[in-house]
């Protein structure tokens, strides 16, 4: 039995200082990591607040180490298994404020070694970058790794050799479900149409997975799908209106429904990892940078908060349907991990990092333990911040 270490950082706060009565702390019911391959939790990536260095965050677990934005763990082969983890966030005089469990997993390095991977990465401008696929590709290619091909009409200048997906800039679930143009690119260059959208034999665009699966995957289809989206579907909200918050988020993740139902239905066989939407550059100077004026950091952090809190709730032991869910949201360094002049785009740190969730699932899935059955109160928070089966639901 491992003896239970208790991790405590205590950050700097004003004796004028007074907590709000909810920061909503959210976590995943689980999340993954690989034997050798860091990961961390950054703390103002699980609070709604804007100054997370004013409360204590204290983490209950029997690896890893506090350091003071985050807690973080290398792990290594003696750590495979289950890890029970807590959250506790505290007030300037002790007093608990939000309190959150999760489990964090750890499989072996060797998980998936000597079988065949065929992977389908989807996404926004943050896939198009392409650096969390090269990542993925990267850490795929080391020793104790399956056989691994990637998947997508798209590839970019900097792509590593073997790196392709369906990732474009300012793309939505919805686009994927239905964009369509007489010509592929714009002037620029730009694809103008949905890789999955075709014109059936009535002369309409429609959806079509098994036509891609035919025409740009050989005729086989991918074992696994990961989906990294949810930025541009959300960002023009106005995040003062909670019920209007509420319904964008319910039409969304609607979209996100049918876009891996279809998927589902032509490759039955396949799972689909479905990416928490990451958090933003702490500094608001950059999304001064980016927008000027017309949006905020603080505005879009509120919005992320509650698509990741109704993702969770949405898509929750989902696994029967081979819906997984990535938490890319923890492990991205809101400060570190981003360069000084954009909001929502990370450098090559935080691409490396959403690069490293995505992998830690991945080793779980080929593992094959990368679901949980959580228990009723593994939920609570997130049923108390996710009311939406009836799209009214307000934070």
């Amino acid at each position: 039995m491992r003896r239970l270490v208790l991790l405590t950082c205590w950050c700097f706060f004003s004796p004028a200082f007074a907590a709000p009565d909810d920061l909503r702390l959210t976590l995943p019911s689980l999340w993954h990591g690989v034997s050798g391959v860091p990961i961390s939790l950054y703390y103002d990536n699980v609070v709604l607040t804007q100054e997370p260095g004013k409360y204590v965050f204290q983490v209950n677990c029997d690896i890893g180490k506090s350091e003071p934005r985050r807690w973080t763990v290398a792990p290594t082969e003696k750590d495979v298994g289950d890890h029970a983890l807590e959250v506790v966030v505290k007030d300037a005089n002790g007093g608990i404020l939000e309190r959150a469990k999760t489990t964090l997993r750890i499989v072996p390095a060797n998980a998936g070694e000597g079988r065949n991977l065929r992977l389908l990465i989807v996404g926004d401008s943050l896939t198009n970058a392409t650096l969390y696929p090269n990542e993925i590709a990267r850490l795929l290619s080391e020793p104790g790794n399956p056989q691994w091909t990637m998947l997508g009409t798209h590839k970019v200048s900097s792509a590593k050799p073997g790196v392709v997906h369906e990732g474009y800039g300012g793309w939505t679930w919805a686009a994927f479900l239905t964009r369509w143009a007489d010509e592929p690119k714009d002037k620029a260059g730009r694809v103008q149409r949905s890789p999955f959208v075709f014109k059936g034999a009535d002369g309409k665009p429609a959806l079509d997975i098994p036509r891609y699966i035919r025409e740009a995957c050989g005729g086989q289809p991918p074992d696994v799908v990961t989906f990294l989206l949810g930025i541009n579907d959300c960002f023009h909200v106005k995040p003062g209106d909670p019920k209007a918050v509420d319904k964008v988020i319910h039409d969304v993740l609607g979209n996100a429904e049918k876009l891996v139902a279809a998927f589902h239905a032509a490759a039955p066989k396949a799972v689909f990892a479905i990416g928490l939407t990451t958090p933003p550059n702490d500094r608001q100077e950059a999304f001064q940078a980016n927008y000027k004026t017309s949006y905020t950091r603080w505005g879009w952090k509120r919005i992320q908060h509650r698509l990741v809190e109704v993702m969770l709730a949405q898509f929750k032991g989902r696994e029967r349907d081979g819906i997984y869910l990535v938490a890319t949201e923890l492990n991205v360094d809101p400060i570190d991990g981003f360069p000084v002049n954009n909001g929502v785009h990370p450098n090559a740190t935080g691409y490396a990092q959403i690069g490293a969730s995505f992998y830690g699932w991945l080793k779980a899935w080929l593992a094959g333990n990368a679901g949980l059955t959580a228990s009723a109160t593994d939920y609570d928070v997130l049923i108390r911040h996710a009311r939406i089966a009836d799209g009214t639901g307000a934070p």
